[in-house]
């Protein structure tokens, strides 16, 4: 019987593959639901990633396609080339991002953070090319031409910075020896020089605030968050003396007779006639007025020709992916994890807040996208590879997977 105990002790036991029900919500993380015989890369793609945030981006993308086909036309006939012009170059955008933001969510975090690295070195020197030989328009270099195609390096630098700068946060903040939030505000700082450079000032804003979203997830004291908010403070009062363009825009918006305000008034206008329900499919005016009625003002298309409901309906779909992307994360025990998304998110949720603001006239007029849904293959791709890594870093793993 002694002999029968002992083998009994010393046997080895079968570990579980399934956390137990105790592990609460860490171990719920990261579990994975494979079905049988389905243990194929996209079989555990699809049982992996969150499918509610890919239905958010099919309804945004859908709803871009029919405004589009709206606002494409007008605009084309305004430059006299073919109708259908803008709306068959972003019948390839549209692919070409969906395929962008596919291939990365199959990334495991480590794959994100090494494409984060070399993709934004990349975009960084076409960043800083724009100030050599890019093209001048309306008083900006921000475009690069490629092979008959015009590239906004900005618009991919975005999301690889806000992987990069998050790195660095996680690694000064798990005790590897990196300096990684004076290395990260020197990251900024050179960005945000070139940015100023072109000059693009909402891009800026944009690209500050995901590092001080990400500083602030990252612990930092409630001294140096009232430090941020006051230099903050004070990088728009400089960029409100430093660029006569912004300065007459924010003079439009605080005083609308002081200057041209055309563009703003026709935007008002048209959520005006759209009213609840809308005018109609294609029955807008506003897209045959507006020179940006496709790219910067199309949230104004989509409230005069489907009224206040479709303009609830986009603020709800870009609700639902920044809390679908928080709150998966959150289950999560990787700070790098926490630090990207939240970085992404803050992008894509300030691109969005931007573009409607400006359209309805609750802050200074800027040229920024809605993402999925304006035109521009530059804007689709960087959002899509936003959102890609918002999906692969969001991703249910097992433990070993899930390791940075």
């Amino acid at each position: 019987m002694t002999t029968h105990r002992v083998q009994a002790m010393t046997a080895p036991r079968a570990m579980p593959t399934v956390p137990p029900p105790s592990a609460g919500v860490a171990g719920a993380a990261r579990r994975v639901r494979v079905r049988p015989g389905d243990a194929s890369v996209i079989g555990r793609w699809w049982w992996s990633v969150d499918r509610w945030m890919l239905a958010v981006v099919a309804a945004l993308v859908g709803i871009g396609g029919v405004l589009i086909l709206a606002a494409g036309p007008p605009a084309a006939g305004r430059i006299d080339v073919e109708t259908f012009h803008f709306v068959r170059r972003q019948m390839v955008f549209v692919p070409v991002g969906l395929a962008v933001m596919f291939a990365v969510s199959l990334l495991s975090p480590r794959g994100v953070r090494r494409m984060g690295i070399l993709g934004f070195l990349g975009a960084l020197g076409l960043l800083s090319l724009t100030l050599v030989v890019g093209p001048e328009y309306n008083g900006a270099t921000r475009w690069l031409t490629l092979g008959g195609l015009t590239l906004q390096p900005s618009e991919l630098v975005k999301p690889l910075f806000a992987v990069v700068t998050a790195w660095l946060l996680a690694a000064g903040a798990t005790g590897e020896g990196v300096p990684g939030l004076r290395l990260s505000l020197l990251l900024t700082g050179a960005v945000a020089a070139l940015l100023l450079a072109q000059p693009d000032v909402g891009m800026t804003l944009v690209l500050v605030g995901i590092w001080c979203t990400q500083v602030f997830l990252a612990g930092l004291s409630l001294a140096w968050v009232t430090l941020l908010a006051l230099v903050g403070l004070g990088g728009l009062v400089g960029a409100y003396m430093m660029f006569p363009h912004v300065q007459s825009r924010v003079h439009r918006f605080l005083d609308p007779e002081s200057g041209d305000n055309y563009q703003i008034r026709q935007s008002m206008e048209a959520f005006t006639q759209g009213g609840l329900f809308g005018r109609g499919p294609g029955e807008g005016r506003v897209k045959e007025d507006l020179p940006d009625a496709h790219t910067d003002f199309i949230f104004a298309v989509a409230g005069e020709e489907f009224g206040l409901g479709l303009c609830l309906l986009l603020v709800a779909l870009f609700a639902v992916l920044v809390v679908r992307a928080t709150t998966r994360v959150m289950a999560q025990r990787d700070l790098f994890a926490m630090l990207a998304v939240g970085g992404l998110t803050v992008q894509l949720a300030m691109q969005a807040v931007i573009n409607m603001a400006s359209s309805l006239n609750l802050m200074p007029t800027k040229g920024m996208t809605l993402p999925f849904i304006s035109y521009g293959g530059s804007s689709m791709v960087g959002v899509a590879l936003a959102t890609g890594m918002i999906l692969a870093l969001t991703r249910v793993r097992p433990r070993a997977e899930g390791r940075p």
